[in-house]
Formats: C-alpha cells, sequence, structure tokens
C-alpha cells in the first residue's frame, strides 16, 4: 500500500461550448484540492494527461495547471500521453513518484477538448492509436479497427448482435442516473438493438450505440501516501495497480484473446490478493460495446466466446453479482480520450466512499478498473478499496 487517493473532482462530460482546455483543467483541479483538504503549496508533483495530438491548438500543457494557483510554481509538472489509456498512465505517475519517495502529494488530472474539430477529423487522429503502416487505410478510422474485431469475433463464436445491444442499453440505463455523464438517457435495448436512421450502422457490424461518444471533459484526483492520506478526511488504497504493453500491430497478435488486459488483470489479482469474485464492481474500457464484451473474458468472468452470457444472463447489471460499469461506462459517459482513466478512478473511489448518488452499488468494498489504449495495446488495471 504505497498511495492513497484523498480527493476528486470531475466535470460533466459532453459538448463544452463555453470551455477551453486550460478552463477545464483549472476547475478540476482547483476542486479536487479543495476536496482532498490540500493547499496548492503542499502539492509534491503535477501529471497532467491529455492526447490531444490534434484536437486543439495549445501544446504542452502541463503548466497549465499552474493557472489554478500561483503557489504551484517551480513545482515539477509533467504532461502524459499513452492514447486512451492516458488517464491511468499518468495516475501511475504519480503512483510511482510517491513509491519513490519522491513526492507525498501529487496532483493528477486528466483532460480532452475533442469537439473543436469536425467529426472527419476526430476520425483522423484516433486512427493514430492503430498501427498506421497496416491498418492506417481501415475505413471507417478507429470505429473500422473495431468493426474488424467485431466481425472476426461473430465470425469465430457466432453473432453476438443481441450481447452487444444489451450492453449497449444496459449502459446506458446506467448512464440515465449519472449526473457527470454526457448521455443521460435510457434508450432501451430494442432502439441500441435495430438499425435505424438514428442508429445506422458505423463500421462492419457495429452501430452508433455501440460506439463511445466524442466528448469534453476533465477529471482530477489527488494521491498521497499512506501516512499523510491517515490524517485527511478519506482514503481510497490502490491494493494494485498493473500495468501491461503488448506489440501495436494487430497482425502481431490473436486480437480475439485480448492477452495484455488478461495477463493486467492476472497480476492485479495476484498483487491484491484477492479474486474477481471479490470485486463489488468493475469500471472498464467500453470504447465499444465490443470491447466490454470480450473484457468479460479477459478478466476471468467467462471462458473465450462465452462472454454473452455475462449480459444476457444479467450478471454485469448494476443489480447483478458483477456489475460493469454502473457509470454509463464509455457508452453513455462519454470518452474525452485524457480524462477517460482518471474518471474511472474517480468514480470507483465515489463507489467505496458511498457518495457516488444514483449510480451507488450498494455496499461496494472493492473496485475494480481496467482502461486500455489503442486495441488492447497498453492496458491497465487498478483495484482500489476504502483505507478506513
Amino acid at each position: 500500500m504505497t498511495a492513497c487517493i484523498v480527493g476528486w473532482a470531475h466535470t460533466r462530460f459532453g459538448k463544452h461550448e463555453s470551455e477551453d482546455l486550460e478552463s477545464l483543467i483549472v476547475r478540476v483541479a482547483i476542486d479536487a484540492l479543495h476536496d482532498a483538504g490540500i493547499a496548492p503549496a503542499d502539492i509534491d508533483a503535477v501529471y497532467l494527461g491529455t492526447m490531444n495530438a490534434g484536437f486543439v491548438r495549445q501544446e504542452f500543457p502541463s503548466s497549465l495547471v499552474f493557472q489554478a494557483d500561483p503557489a504551484f510554481r517551480f513545482k515539477p509538472a509533467t504532461r502524459v500521453e499513452n492514447a486512451c489509456a492516458t488517464g491511468s498512465a499518468a495516475i501511475h505517475q504519480g503512483l510511482n513518484a510517491i513509491a519513490a519517495r519522491r513526492a507525498r502529494t501529487v496532483l493528477v488530472v486528466g483532460v480532452e477538448k475533442m469537439t473543436e474539430v469536425t467529426g472527419q477529423q476526430v476520425g483522423d487522429i484516433l486512427i493514430r492509436a492503430s498501427y498506421l503502416k497496416e491498418e492506417g487505410e481501415i475505413e471507417g478510422g478507429f470505429a473500422g479497427v473495431f468493426g474488424r474485431i467485431t466481425q472476426a469475433y461473430f465470425q469465430r463464436y457466432g453473432d453476438q448482435s443481441d450481447a452487444l445491444a444489451r450492453i449497449a442499453a444496459k449502459n446506458h440505463k446506467n448512464g440515465a442516473q449519472n449526473p457527470l455523464a454526457h448521455i443521460q438517457k435510457d434508450l432501451g435495448y430494442e432502439f441500441c438493438r435495430t438499425v435505424s436512421e438514428k442508429n445506422p450502422f458505423v463500421a462492419g457490424p457495429l452501430k452508433r450505440t455501440d460506439c463511445s461518444l466524442v466528448s469534453d471533459g476533465a477529471a482530477a484526483l489527488v494521491l498521497a501516501d499512506v501516512e499523510t492520506a491517515l490524517a485527511l478526511g478519506k482514503a481510497v488504497v490502490f491494493r494494485a495497480a498493473e500495468q501491461v504493453n503488448d506489440f501495436l500491430p494487430m497482425s502481431r497478435r490473436d486480437i480475439l484473446a485480448f492477452e495484455g488486459p488478461e495477463l493486467a488483470w492476472k497480476r492485479a489479482f495476484a498483487k491484491a490478493r484477492v479474486g474477481l469474485e471479490d470485486l463489488s464492481l468493475v469500471e472498464t474500457h467500453d470504447c465499444f460495446t465490443t470491447a466490454e464484451l470480450i473484457e468479460y473474458e479477459a478478466m476471468g468472468l467467462t471462458p473465450k466466446g462465452e462472454g454473452a452470457r455475462a449480459i444476457l444472463e444479467g450478471w454485469t447489471e448494476k443489480d447483478g453479482k458483477l456489475p460493469v460499469n454502473p457509470s454509463g461506462g464509455l457508452k453513455a459517459k462519454g470518452h474525452p480520450i485524457g480524462a477517460t482513466g482518471v474518471s474511472m478512478h474517480v468514480l470507483a473511489a465515489m463507489q467505496l466512499t458511498g457518495t457516488a448518488g444514483g449510480i451507488q452499488v450498494k455496499g461496494a468494498k472493492l473496485a475494480g478498473i481496467f482502461n486500455m489504449g489503442g486495441a488492447a495495446v497498453a492496458n491497465f488495471v487498478s483495484i482500489l478499496e476504502p483505507l478506513r
């Protein structure tokens, strides 16, 4: 136990026309410090997670955190990027600084402003998280990448369109109760299952309701070593924090096996000395519904090719044996790239402190988090527990 989450903040995800990258960063930085009861002068290091890659013109954003308070001046601040796992990568840098005793308190901010560019530009930016030499011309951008993965899964294990629609419907039902979510509407299974003008095919078998949202937003958290955390108002401890990276080209892997995510989960369970059955909930990376389906298998909830059972039999519903994405997930909550991993940790911490409101899982005691960059390339698993 080297570090705890002791405070947090989270904007609503969606389209923030009146805010820019800087204002989103400043807002959550101030609110997270206030929530933790820690002054800016007492922060030892700052890590800012943002992918950008062209979403906004402003680069070199790490010191934008300093706009929140002059007391940040002259502290070390570093920008972190690891595709869609950027937020978790930034958290890991904070954990490493505390483990190395180079810091006692760390501020981590995750942010993205995606809506300043066109839909075509968003697609062009996101496809860069694939192996461009082989995958750069896939039609449909990154949705096209997961469209191919979905087609391959259907070919190997049968058409799972019902399961994908159930996942989408579950996450929208959950998101309807989350005031931080981009879409707060229960779309229902029939809408998610049916191809329509409002729900057309996007790439391969994937419909619009199978795809996560293009969003703006920010989230922040304060990390502290255990000794410091014990003197503060709340503390959620990392029982495990594991990172596993795999080859970038899909051609070098069995892309349906999600071996990187599976290994990350196994290492996290071993480190935490718990099993999947001990978890109260999981926040997982449903960039596309297919990803959540395969992640059921990677975390060990079902054997390979049987992930559909978990959703069709209700295991992963909010009142099921293992609630998955009670927040609504990326599917309903939104997916501002750099903010996503931080958001997952914030919402899991809220669950474990009984402050998650309408998305609260009753009696939550142990939470698992899986955040993924690329198509199962950068894989981060955390297991969180209240310290006291």
